[in-house]
């Protein structure tokens, strides 16, 4: 019996860290034991965390496993991305000198590198990372 191989990525964005799981299968993708569609109420959230298999054309090859926690939508969906990405490069690992090889594809579309923006911290005096209140004259 051939065993079935596990790629493993994990992606942060923001304060979300999301671990995941790509095994051969239909296509499937589970985010924390729910369906993508039934986590994240927004359809633009699940095209944005499907980018990397349209870019490489592996949308039905793989059931993709998600354990996703911290932030918010937006986070978690970029933080997902990053992991799929990551397994992804791990699946390709043999092609990495190709052509056609899965790294030169995802770094053309900008998805190996992680999006290091964050919340600015809050400065003291301040009502927010830069909102000062507002000035009164009299």
């Amino acid at each position: 019996m051939a065993e079935k191989r596990i790629f493993l990525g994990t992606g942060r964005r923001k304060s979300s860290v999301a671990q995941v799981k790509l095994v051969p299968g239909k296509g499937n993708i589970t985010v924390n034991g729910r369906d993508v569609r039934d986590f994240f109420p927004y359809e633009t959230n699940v095209m944005d965390l499907k980018q990397p298999l349209v870019a490489t054309n592996t949308e039905n090859t793989f059931d993709i496993t998600v354990k996703v926690n911290g932030g918010g939508f937006t986070g978690q969906t970029g933080a997902i991305r990053l992991g799929i990405t990551r397994a992804l490069l791990e699946y390709d690992k043999v092609n990495e000198q190709n052509e056609d090889s899965f790294r030169k594809i995802l770094k053309r579309a900008g998805f190996v590198t992680r999006d290091a923006r964050s919340k600015e911290r809050k400065k003291p005096g301040l009502k927010a990372a830069r909102r000062a209140p507002q000035f009164s004259k009299r």
